[in-house]
């Protein structure tokens, strides 16, 4: 019996779409940023930033709750690179990949959620 091999390239492809079904990871000092939607009260403003997971290729592969997790990471990430403990949530968005066909005369497709997509403004609070 001959042993399978697979190529190099191959290799890494398979391991950069395992690595896209992972959620972002959250950094240690973010770990205490905290999400709101209201205005922060006694707070410095610092500015925005836009926290996402996903795309086209490997949003398909990656469960929503993935997404969302990731997304949320990357956004209190970045807030705490910024000196912020406190995010007030702005906008949101759900990003669809779909595909259309017609075969036999009936038209069919299908989409599914490929990317999350946060935008926050960053404060620090007392």
């Amino acid at each position: 019996m001959r042993a399978f091999k697979i190529s190099q390239r191959v290799q890494v492809a398979l391991l950069l779409m395992m690595a896209g079904c992972a959620a972002n990871p959250l950094n240690p000092q973010a770990q205490k940023v905290r999400l709101v939607t209201s205005d922060p009260k006694d707070c410095e403003y610092l500015g925005e930033v836009t926290g996402n997971q996903g795309n086209f290729f490997t949003g398909g592969w990656t469960s929503n709750a993935n997404l969302e997790t990731g997304a949320r990471n990357d956004l209190k990430n970045q807030a705490a690179q910024m000196g912020g403990n406190t995010i007030q949530l702005l906008t949101t968005r759900a990003g669809q990949t779909g595909s259309f066909g017609v075969a036999n005369g009936s038209g069919g497709g299908s989409s599914e959620q490929t990317n999350v997509t946060y935008v926050g403004a960053v404060y620090r609070c007392r």
